[in-house]
């Protein structure tokens, strides 16, 4: 069985027009940035707005509702911002933009670094996934298991729900009957040793450190998972990718990674929205996946 890579091509001048929108999810979210431009032009999905999936002001969702007849199949993603930035409002561009292919898209956000670390920020990734079994039928949602998607930490996040059942367990749930699907986009899954005094704070002790990496948790009895990353990407490298994909396949676990070419951190989830999906085919290859075809 082979792990496929897929190349892409791009516009540099546009990368590094996108690579304006910043480095960290806090400029995104301060509105100085083209990301407004994105929302602006995305399909106009939003059906839910800051619904409470705990009792916590940083325990909301959005949802993006397709048009049609339902029940829909269901998205849940989890961005990036390195566990200590992040807002989900930027993300309406990307919820749009699922939402008008036929996927009811749920956008949670979760607490932070100061606020909290490792393992709350997952503890409420799982309450979220939770409310979404829960109740996504309420609003159209099918009551198949959802397509979990994340960037950067929320890849993290991701995987850690996806590889590690305690996490679901907790909440009542298990990622072989509650995990569909996952996609994983330029995450950090492999990351030892921590190189900075705040990754070091966020996730503690040395002693306890295995346990946070996703590659650690990897038996091969995962669901099926799509790790995709751009070869340009000095903020995660692509490395992690390429290790955590090598891991469940060695593991016999279904899994299957692609690397862009020339596409960096930012451009990997950007490339969802349609004004700029030339840079990366990181859009339809997930649609593929999600739709069985891939």
């Amino acid at each position: 069985m082979s792990l496929p890579e897929t190349a892409a091509t791009g516009v540099p001048l546009t990368r590094r027009l996108f690579s304006a929108l910043g480095s960290s999810a806090a400029l995104l979210a301060a509105g100085c940035s083209p990301v407004r431009l994105l929302n602006t032009l995305a399909p106009d999905r939003l059906a839910a707005d800051g619904i409470a999936y705990g009792a916590d002001s940083r325990q909301r969702l959005d949802i993006y509702r397709p048009a049609g007849i339902p029940p829909f199949p269901v998205l849940v993603f989890l961005y990036g911002g390195s566990w200590d930035s992040g807002a989900r409002g930027i993300y309406r561009f990307l919820g749009g933009a699922f939402a008008a292919h036929g996927f009811m898209t749920v956008v949670p956000d979760y607490r932070l670094f100061p606020e909290v670390r490792y393992p709350t920020f997952l503890q409420d990734c799982a309450a979220a996934m939770a409310w979404t079994r829960r109740n996504i039928a309420a609003y159209g949602g099918s009551s198949a298991a959802p397509t979990l998607m994340g960037h950067s930490a929320g890849a993290y996040n991701a995987a850690m729900l996806t590889l590690d059942p305690a996490l679901l367990e907790a909440v009542g749930l298990s990622p072989r009957h509650d995990i569909g699907r996952m996609i994983g986009l330029a995450g950090p899954y492999d990351f030892l040793p921590l190189d900075t005094d705040e990754l070091r704070a966020i996730f503690g002790p040395p002693a306890g450190l295995p346990a946070t990496q996703p590659i650690n948790h990897a038996d091969g009895g995962n669901p099926p998972m799509l790790l995709l990353a751009g070869t340009a990407d000095h903020t995660v490298r692509p490395g992690n990718t390429v290790r955590l994909a090598g891991r469940i396949h060695a593991r016999g676990g279904p899994v299957s990674y692609r690397l862009y070419p020339g596409v960096d951190h930012l451009e990997i989830v950007g490339a969802i929205s349609g004004a700029l999906r030339f840079l990366a085919p990181t859009f339809g290859d997930s649609l593929a996946f999600m739709q069985g075809d891939a």
